[in-house]
């Protein structure tokens, strides 16, 4: 289970257990209800604070928990929309967020990083890609976007309709990340950048964040159904 540590003012949310195994971080319910608690501890801190997602091993997130999906499909719909509701959290998070992508992101979990205020990602080693059309998946309402917003629209579309593996190189080349470092300084260098930002910690910082994302919050609060995602 995903779990929380300090340093000073940062909030490090590890997305996998401390075992610090090759965990893949999958969304399942369970995962998702454990990051929600995680995030409240960082919400219910007094003083100034900023969020730094991270994880260990050989990935950050592999998105969906597909195993759980496909022994609870019709639980679907209702599952994508919690997955949409950490996303929008994660956007408005009321303290800026940053994404220290060590390993491989992927699907939902390519989107995950991109809900953060800045991604720092390691140059050498891990992709960030968005698999769903050589997987026949589609995008939910909210997903789409997610992926039009955060992202430059050229950058989008080869990321989407060709399912391109993105290096940290590359990405940081197209936009999808701020930052691409070498080696394993990707956690420092995240904590970092977080630091210098603790003070804007607050309600008028998720305000802001709410305002900008507007057009966004409201398409991932769309109830989803047959009518707007469909397996196969």
């Amino acid at each position: 289970m995903p779990y929380l540590e300090r340093d000073g003012d940062v909030f490090v949310l590890h997305l996998g257990d401390r075992s610090g195994g090759d965990t893949e971080n999958r969304f399942h319910p369970d995962w998702l209800s454990a990051v929600h608690a995680l995030l409240d501890e960082v919400v219910a801190h007094d003083g100034p604070a900023a969020l730094v997602t991270a994880a260990t091993g050989k990935f950050w997130s592999n998105g969906l928990d597909t195993d759980w999906i496909f022994g609870n499909l019709p639980g679907l719909p209702g599952y994508l929309d919690s997955v949409h509701e950490l996303y929008a959290r994660i956007l408005t998070f009321p303290a800026a967020t940053v994404a220290a992508v060590q390993g491989h992101a992927f699907g939902a979990g390519a989107m995950l990083a991109l809900t953060h205020d800045f991604r720092v990602m390691r140059a050498d080693r891990g992709f960030w890609c968005l698999p769903e059309v050589s997987l026949n998946m589609p995008f939910t309402v909210g997903m789409s976007a997610l992926l039009r917003e955060r992202l430059p629209i050229q950058a989008a579309v080869e990321a989407t309709t060709t399912g391109r593996r993105f290096g940290g190189g590359d990405a940081l080349a197209a936009g999808i990340v701020d930052r691409a470092v070498d080696g394993d300084t990707v956690l420092a260098a995240a904590v970092e950048r977080a630091a210098a930002l603790t003070g804007t910690r607050g309600a008028n910082l998720a305000g802001i964040k709410r305002g900008l994302h507007a057009p966004l919050i409201a398409a991932l609060e769309t109830k989803t159904d047959e009518s707007n995602f469909r397996l196969g």
